[in-house]
């Protein structure tokens, strides 16, 4: 494919782009999009009679339409639906498998524009920095493309360039996305449950650091310096002299990619070990310094001769701060003791759950997840099953996952793909036991103690409510003398039903209305009365505009409860 042919395929693969063509692509998207969602509740659209495999399959369907035309809006939009394959909490299950598959790889831009870039950043011509520079990319992405190059010094390196025009087409992008975002979040059925100023918020905050190659390279160093005792992870070393924001020079370190099994084993590496080692890796990051990977596909993780793993791209990652880890401890203990109250005011206090009037609802679901979660032993379970039953729970539920935990979710899932691809009897739950029987216990102490501690804080908890439960009831009792408790009950669903049957009565009174009217208005044009007849048919059209209106309150209705 020509460069021509890729500008033709790509509009937005050029350092100008059209504002005013950009908002039509994105709104004509947006548009279609709104309509299929629609017509995804119409029954009446599916041929040949509704049916839950017709709705399904055309699901699937929209799935793979959204996927390539994410792909053909640009960078933008890649990243934006590779964030959004995390959040079972928004999006049903079809929609996330597919924009999972969402890939990054688009046409490179010319080498005349490498040049320009570095030279405009460094302020020298090109020879002067480099010794040699490849002209022709190892690999091009959305956000930009990899040269290989040799230093004067003799060091070989790789130097990342963003695409140019990158940044222009994020504000563009992201000024058209925030009208979509109060459109979403002032609609009075898509609202319901979702965050989406938050969710607008974190995706231009995460898609801006990654544009930055100086917050990459920290990333790097600070990823480094976390595995500088183990020497089965490897990771590039950042060359600071000839690094910007949007030009990034590291140490070449090549290595196999960890898909590549048959190159793996020609190299006489041990795939199950290798599997292990994945799986370990992501464990590591998480439970002693909580900064870890967030992108974790196959392109960016090689392995060494040595059979050393290789990170690579650390513009996306993910930190779990010190105090999340206290309020995970009191959610693990829940689940232990299966006790879905426990579990629920720990999501709470995690603010991965909003609090309702009316938690009963969540706390039965997870209550019947944590009875049919326990069944089994913890190894034999797959993060694929356990990822399953968690988005079945939280689909359609007033959770509100933040980012990290969504990153942690599909970042396992990921090393889980890899770990079964090196070695079909790999299971990470199996590895992931003794890090998780070390976080369910003190790092610094031993289970006794903790167990020990955990029953003195129940001892006290109980011991509070049972010396203040008297004068609870005492003080209770003397605002019920007084008059100053009432008791009000109230049924939601006799609320609605009431209100419904209310409706439905008003509704009957517009149809006899309108009808009389319209009958008596054929009575008039029979009779030769024509300006009468078209007064009240022009009557007509009021109580009919008013059933009209009251049709559409009944069907909010509906979709509320």
């Amino acid at each position: 494919m020509t460069e021509l042919e890729n500008k033709q395929q790509f509009r937005w693969n050029q350092e100008k782009y059209s504002i005013n063509r950009r908002r039509l692509d994105i709104w004509w998207f947006m548009l279609t999009l709104f309509t299929q969602f629609w017509l995804n509740g119409k029954k009446w659209s599916y041929r040949g009679g509704y049916s839950e495999e017709k709705e399904t399959a055309r699901r699937q369907r929209q799935a793979v339409w959204i996927r390539e035309n994410l792909f053909n809006l640009g960078p933008t939009f890649i990243k934006i639906g590779q964030l959004f394959s995390t959040r079972a909490d928004l999006f049903s299950a079809e929609y996330v498998a597919e924009l999972a598959k969402l890939q990054d790889e688009v046409p490179a831009f010319a080498y005349e524009q490498v040049k320009a870039i570095i030279e405009r950043d460094f302020s020298k011509p090109l020879p002067k920095l480099f010794h040699n520079f490849t002209s022709i990319p190892i690999a091009a992405a959305s956000l930009g493309q990899v040269h290989k190059a040799q230093l004067h010094s003799g060091e070989e390196v790789v130097v990342k360039v963003q695409r140019p025009g990158l940044k222009q087409l994020f504000t563009i992008d992201l000024a058209i996305l925030k009208h979509i975002t109060h459109y979403f979040h002032n609609h009075p059925r898509l609202r319901k449950g979702r965050d989406w100023t938050g969710i607008y918020e974190e995706c231009c905050r995460i898609l801006w650091l990654e544009t930055d190659y100086l917050n990459e390279g920290q990333n790097a160093d600070t990823f480094r310096r976390n595995f500088r005792d183990e020497n089965w992870v490897k990771v590039p070393r950042i060359y600071w002299r000839y690094t910007s924001p949007r030009v990034l020079t590291l140490e070449y370190m090549p290595g196999i990619k960890i898909s590549h099994y048959e190159k793996l084993e020609a190299a006489g590496l041990n795939r199950k070990i290798l599997a292990r080692l994945g799986a370990k890796a992501y464990l590591y990051q998480l439970l002693n310094s909580g900064f870890f990977h967030a992108d974790p596909h196959p392109g960016n993780i090689a392995v060494s001769t040595d059979g050393a793993l290789i990170f690579y791209d650390f513009g996306m990652m993910g930190r779990i701060n010190a105090n999340v880890r206290e309020k995970l401890m009191d959610a693990l203990f829940g689940i232990a003791q299966k006790d879905a109250a426990r579990v629920v005011s720990s999501l709470v206090a995690l603010d991965t759950l909003s609090p309702a009037d009316d938690m009963g609802p969540v706390r039965r679901s997870i209550q019947f997840m944590l009875d049919n979660f326990m069944d089994k032993p913890f190894e034999e379970k797959s993060i694929s099953q356990i990822s399953d039953d968690l988005y079945e729970l939280i689909h359609n539920q007033p959770f509100l996952f933040p980012a990290t935990f969504t990153f942690v979710i599909r970042a396992f899932l990921t090393i889980e793909g890899i770990g079964k691809g090196l070695d079909p009897d790999f299971n990470f739950m199996e590895v992931a036991q003794p890090f998780a029987m070390e976080l369910m216990t003190d790092i610094n102490g031993n289970s006794e103690t903790n167990i020990l501690n955990e029953l003195g804080r129940q001892a006290i908890q109980v011991s509070n409510i049972t010396l203040g439960l008297p004068r609870q009831i005492n003080d209770t009792m003397k605002k019920l003398e007084s008059g100053d408790i009432r008791v009000r009950v109230r049924s939601v669903e006799s609320d609605r039903l009431l209100r419904r049957l209310g409706m439905i009565q008003m509704g009957t009174n517009y149809t006899i209305l309108t009808s009389a009217l319209v009958i008596s208005a054929a009575l008039l044009f029979v009779n030769g009365s024509l300006l009468l007849a078209i007064a009240t048919i022009m009557m007509a059209s009021v109580p009919t505009w008013a059933l009209f209106c009251l049709l559409r309150r009944l069907n909010s209705l509906d979709l509320m409860f």
